[in-house]
């Protein structure tokens, strides 16, 4: 009898080496390449088409092996993409929501005939994605396309959208962002990285074959993010979300800056995480569970793992149990391995010390994993981590230095919490400035869970009914900047040109027109700089109205600084609360009706009658914000698993606004009254064409409840004080209405940290077409989404 050669299953665990595959086991993924030649082009208007010039690019797996070769585009093969996705957008838009929901349920029957084929291509990609999750994903965004005109009415689709990601960007996340967008009615161009590019012209062809419309879904490929930047030149596209590291996501939008097209960043690869272990947690489960997401063979982000001093020692001990006879990891290239020895001994020179699976060998693109026990938050392992085996520890006392660890990363993508405590856990998870907290568990997905970026990691919302908005748009809402090229700028010299006449204000004579004064923290107060601006009447004839102080860097500073202190009290606040604040707002301002009228009158011009009905509409917007305080809020959230989640709108932090000419007081109130209900602070700035009617608003703010620093009014040069707001690493978004070089200077600048932006071009007698004087749901919806972030909860059960 002959001796089998095949080692048992006790004897594979004994020496932790990998099992005999099975022959056939990617038999079908080879077939459908070698159907293609192992050489695939792009996906256009439906089916496969070569590039124009025939250049490509070769896909290796991990040992070097060519799986296929993918074209790459170029500007003709751009151009054809993009008007066959318009078409493709009139077609399926056309389609009633039954329909588009039929299409999308089709596709799980087709997922379930080709779903082998599909996890086999991704596993000789190395862009690993459970044809499970896909189906999760297309039963949940097939739902809400039938559900579009019955429960988001007075929203249109966007158009054409173009979703780009980097080379490391997972599939889940990548599909996260299409199939919300063609279940809201757009057509999509896919720019995917060149490990998922594979998989997503795979699945391209199965949703045509199940029956969407040509051109609805378009795929192209490339080498590198610069296909993804001349996608978005092109001016059929309506709207482009990224997807993958953090530097390419900031070449895109500086490549796109004053184009018109709105872009959306989520870096979710190359984030650092806090994995929080508390006293009452269950530690055997809680190292297991860090060990599988620290050590992992391809991870998204990178773990710090933060361990309360009543437990580091028996932590440090299951660690050194699980990590026994662990083989070392395989590092892309040796030139990674260099990378992490050197960031291992700086770690060890500032007094780390080392927990390891087995001996570093002295060659090779290989090393062991690695704990880094007792570094320090400032430690550039933690700060600025290299790609490797290595996870640093660090030793928190108290619940409030555990958040404080948890929030020093610049990133907020996510967080794992372990505890047995459920009080502690939610307290902790509230506290924490990340978009998703796991307690007792790690790394769940699913779409009913609504994900944002928090700080550093990201600019928008995916997942949840939350996520839909970012591909859709109200009826009244102003229309998105007009396409066009950018203009030739120094970004060094804007908001330098001189201001109009500054007069100081302690020279002017005893006759001179009224001085103004801005407010910061509370106080009525002058410029830091001392001088004051003259301000025209309309037309600019019949001499000086008044004069206004001239702000600048150092007035952004201190409002930052008053707003930093008072706004988390603010959000913590109840909705009501908050709401009593702002209909006390509103009785302030009926009580002022008359001179602010009259200055609406004497700035702007309007008749005696319109500047009382802007008053009056002033009034009524700041009741419905009022009114609107506590009326949309998260709550829990239907799981399909066993467990609970809680979905939680947050408020961004300190906002920049810079206020538009048209409506100088309703607009005002109205971006006003949506920032503050949200929780948020807000320094505005002025029209600086009509300020006095703001100014004279003033006096309303100084008798209101409102928290001195919540609300600051910094009157000057709106480019000047635009890049004073820019340049601020605390302000967290900016709401613009300027000019179209003010709208490029912000896409440019406002990338390290990110910050929101919602920018619309303010153009001569008219806001972008916008009608302040309308106050529909989805115009107020709109601006409170803007005004928040959300934080999903996740909490298992037995």
């Amino acid at each position: 009898m002959a001796v089998s050669s095949t080692k048992t299953v006790y004897e594979i665990f004994q020496s932790m080496e990998y099992g005999p595959a099975a022959t056939s086991s990617t038999a079908t993924a080879q077939a459908w390449l070698e159907h293609r030649s192992r050489s695939l082009g792009l996906f256009i208007d439906g089916k496969f088409v070569c590039s124009a010039d025939g250049r490509s690019c070769s896909l290796a797996d991990s040992k070097g092996s060519i799986v296929c070769s993918t074209a790459c585009a170029e500007g003709a093969d751009i151009s054809q993409c993009a008007s066959s996705a318009v078409n493709g957008f009139k077609s399926w838009s056309s389609l009633s929501c039954n329909q588009r929901a039929k299409v999308l349920l089709r596709l799980v029957s087709v997922l379930g005939q080709h779903g082998q084929c599909l996890s086999e291509l991704c596993e000789l990609c190395e862009a690993s994605c459970a044809t499970a999750a896909l189906v999760r994903l297309l039963q949940f965004y097939s739902s809400w396309a039938q559900l579009r005109d019955t429960l988001l009415t007075d929203w249109t689709p966007l158009g054409v959208v173009a979703v780009v990601t980097s080379k490391d960007c997972p599939l889940y996340s990548l599909l996260l962002k299409v199939l919300p967008a063609l279940a809201m009615g757009n057509s999509v161009v896919v720019v995917p990285g060149q490990s998922t590019a594979p998989p997503v012209l795979l699945l391209a062809q199965l949703f045509t074959g199940a029956g969407l419309p040509a051109g609805a879904l378009n795929v192209l490929t490339g080498s590198d993010i610069t296909l993804g930047v001349k996608v978005a030149q092109n001016h059929s596209i309506s709207y482009v979300n990224y997807c993958g590291n953090k530097e390419d996501g900031v070449m895109l939008c500086k490549a796109t800056a004053g184009m018109g097209v709105p872009v959306a960043v989520s870096p979710c690869v190359g984030s650092t995480c806090p994995f929080i272990i508390f006293e009452s947690a269950d530690i055997n489960s809680a190292v297991d569970e860090v060990m599988e997401a620290a050590f992992r063979k391809k991870k998204e982000v990178f773990w710090v793992l933060c361990v309360q001093e009543s437990v580091v020692d028996s932590v440090v001990a299951h660690l050194r149990l699980r990590m026994a006879k662990m083989k070392c990891v395989t590092l892309p290239s040796e030139a990674d391995r260099e990378r992490v020895d050197a960031a291992v001994q700086e770690a060890q020179q500032l007094g780390a010390t080392l927990v390891q699976s087995c001996a570093d060998p002295t060659s090779g693109a290989q090393y062991p994993s690695t704990v880094l026990c007792g570094v320090a938050p400032s430690s550039p392992c933690v700060l600025n981590p290299c790609p490797g085996p290595l996870l640093p520890l660090m030793t928190f006392r108290s619940n409030t230095e555990a958040v404080t660890l948890g929030n020093h990363s610049p990133h907020g993508q996510a967080a794992s919490i372990w505890t047995e405590d459920l009080t502690l856990a939610l307290e902790t998870a509230q506290r924490l400035s990340v978009g998703s907290v796991w307690v007792n568990s790690h790394s769940i997905c699913d779409p009913c869970l609504p994900v944002s970026g928090h700080k550093d990691s990201g600019t928008c919302t995916d997942g949840g009914q939350e996520g839909l908005y970012q591909f859709l748009r109200p009826s009244s809402s102003s229309p998105p900047l007009p396409r066009s090229s950018p203009v030739s700028m120094d970004y060094t010299q804007f908001g330098t040109e001189t201001s109009p006449p500054i007069i100081p204000a302690e020279s002017d004579p005893a006759r001179a027109p009224q001085s103004h004064l801005q407010f910061v923290a509370g106080k009525a107060c002058k410029s830091v700089s001392g001088c004051s601006v003259a301000v025209q009447p309309s037309g600019g004839s019949g001499g000086l109205l008044a004069y206004c102080p001239d702000g600048g860097r150092k007035d952004v500073r201190n409002a930052v600084e008053a707003a930093v202190k008072v706004q988390p009290g603010w959000m913590k606040k109840s909705p009501s609360a908050r709401a009593q604040s702002l209909y006390s707002l509103a009785k302030g301002l009926e009580a002022k009706r008359r001179d602010i009228a009259a200055a609406i009158n004497t700035q702007t011009g309007l008749s005696v009658d319109e500047a009382e009905k802007e008053v009056e509409l002033s009034i009524t917007r700041l009741s419905v914000w009022a009114a609107y305080c506590d009326k949309v809020q998260g709550g829990a959230l239907p799981m399909p698993n066993s467990g609970s989640a809680l979905s939680i709108p947050e408020a961004l932090g300190v906002m920049g606004v810079v206020l538009p000419d048209y409506n100088p007081l309703l607009s005002m109130v109205t971006v006003l009254g949506a920032t503050i209900a949200t929780g948020n602070a807000v320094i505005m700035v002025p029209s600086q064409k009509y300020p006095l009617p703001v100014l004279a608003f003033i006096k309303v703010l100084q008798s209101s409840d409102l928290p001195a620093g919540l609300v600051n009014v910094i009157t000057g040069s709106r480019d000047q004080l635009t890049v004073a707001l820019a340049n601020h690493s605390v302000i967290k978004a900016i709401w613009y209405w300027g000019s179209a070089e003010g709208c490029q200077y912000l896409q440019y600048t406002c990338t390290s940290p990110l910050k929101t932006l919602r920018l619309c071009e303010d153009q001569e007698g008219k806001d972008g077409e916008l009608d302040w004087t309308l106050c529909r749901l989805s115009f107020l919806e709109e601006m409170w989404r803007s005004a928040v972030q959300w934080k999903s909860v996740w909490i298992p059960t037995a």
